[in-house]
């Protein structure tokens, strides 16, 4: 299983930072019927992790939201990164309900 990340690791002016690892399983799984294993986060190290995606065997795919974990539908890669990218923009303008 080879690991990818979707960019470079991304530091913000204000101390927090964005990284996606996105790995691509050599085939498809009950756990993971989509062939995807990913992890993609945000957060600021004294705050603590504001955002993240991920899918653990046993939960499957969902995000976390402030303290709150959540159900994510997974409908492909290009959406995934486009709805992790625009949460992040709603955490910042802090328009995210925690």
């Amino acid at each position: 299983m080879k690991n990818a990340k979707i960019g470079p690791t991304k530091a913000y002016p204000d101390g927090a930072v964005r990284e996606m690892v996105l790995w691509k399983l050599p085939k498809s799984a009950a756990e993971w019927p989509h062939g995807f294993k990913y992890r993609l986060h945000y957060g600021h190290q004294s705050k603590g992790v504001s955002l993240r995606y991920d899918h653990e065997k046993g939960k499957g795919d969902h995000r976390h939201v402030g303290g709150r974990e959540e159900r994510y539908e997974f409908r492909g890669v290009e959406k995934l990164v486009a709805d992790f990218l625009a949460d992040i923009e709603r955490v910042r303008r802090g328009k995210h309900e925690e």
